[in-house]
């Protein structure tokens, strides 16, 4: 039989209670390790989509008027 090496690790967490986890997570992170994380996403989505990550990335603001 064969015997793993490195041991199974998980942990169970309710469904209502995952969204609460996920912002403590986030909350308890600085902005700039969030912000690095959001990168790293995008960099991941662009390399994944064949498509090169951006350089530089254009600052667009849109205003309306509200009403």
């Amino acid at each position: 039989m064969y015997k793993r090496k490195i041991a199974l690790a998980a942990s169970h967490v309710h469904k209502e209670d995952e969204d609460t986890l996920d912002v403590e997570f986030w909350l308890s992170k600085s902005p700039s390790e969030r912000l690095a994380e959001v990168v790293r996403l995008r960099r991941l989505y662009f390399i994944s989509s064949g498509k090169t990550f951006p350089t530089k990335i254009e600052k667009v603001i849109f205003r309306r008027k509200l009403q």
